[in-house]
């Protein structure tokens, strides 16, 4: 029997249990961040004494994943419409700046912001945690510029050529006809670019970020115990992660107006 009331559009309830997974998601990720701490500080030793040092350590993770996410999304959708314009310098540029990323490890283009970056440009002084926000982001961007060019070529030419019938100028059409389409094609592969940029964000310890993987490397190499310092590390990973999948699972179902989703 439907759980939809008589006279709903089934889109309704779909909205509805989207909108209330993405407000218990985000609750229970500033619920974390607010007790880790308290709960962690329950473990034996080496991880109750030092259980703030995984809290602070947990929240440099995930502000440098919404810093780092939110500028990698602006820098996808540049680099995608560079790919798609009609001028060569443009796309040339876009072009070398997904493939120099894709193609190169992420640790070394950490480390090459950090130390090369400055060096030459003298100028270029920012902070540990910007650096790696930098090249996280310049990374997750080249892999959202193909998920999104690859959503703006998805949208049927046919409506384009209707909206340029009915009147639409050039600007019109790209933002309400072809961007919102393709914004909902490219959403899968965006989430779980931001889900695996969680994960790349450990890297920051290279250049001396105390985020989460830092943390657990310094009472590593002060205590000696490697087994309870990498399985909470590891834990707490996983918590992370998986509060954003099941976000980004409900943002996924939130946008997905024509019910393909089950």
């Amino acid at each position: 029997m439907s759980s939809v009331l008589p006279g709903w559009p089934a889109s309704w309830s779909r909205s509805a249990r989207s909108n209330a997974t993405m407000l218990a998601a985000s609750a229970a990720l500033v619920l974390i961040l607010w007790g880790m701490a308290r709960v962690l500080a329950w473990a034996p030793e080496p991880i109750g004494p030092n259980a703030q040092d995984f809290a602070d350590g947990t929240w440099v993770t995930v502000q440098l994943t919404l810093v780092s996410g939110v500028a990698g999304l602006v820098l996808g959708l540049l680099a995608a419409l560079g790919r798609l314009s009609s001028v060569p310098p443009l796309r040339w540029l876009a072009w070398l700046y997904i493939w120099v990323m894709r193609g190169t490890p992420l640790l070394v283009q950490v480390l090459f912001v950090y130390f090369a970056l400055p060096a030459l440009v003298p100028a270029f002084k920012v902070s540990d945690f910007a650096s790696a926000c930098i090249a996280l982001a310049f990374n997750v961007g080249a892999y959202n510029a193909e998920a999104i060019r690859a959503g703006l070529l998805a949208v049927p030419k046919g409506q384009i050529e209707a909206s340029k019938s009915l009147g639409l100028s050039g600007w019109g059409n790209f933002v309400d006809i072809v961007f919102p389409q393709a914004m909902k094609i490219a959403l899968p592969s965006l989430v779980n670019n931001i889900v695996s940029l969680l994960k790349d964000s450990s890297l920051a310890y290279a250049v001396g970020v105390v985020e989460l993987t830092n943390v657990g490397s310094r009472l590593q190499a002060v205590t000696f115990e490697p087994l309870p310092t990498l399985i909470t590390t590891a834990l707490v990973y996983l918590v992370l992660t998986t509060v954003l999948t099941q976000l980004a699972d409900a943002v996924e179902r939130r946008f997905d107006v024509e019910g393909r989703r089950p």
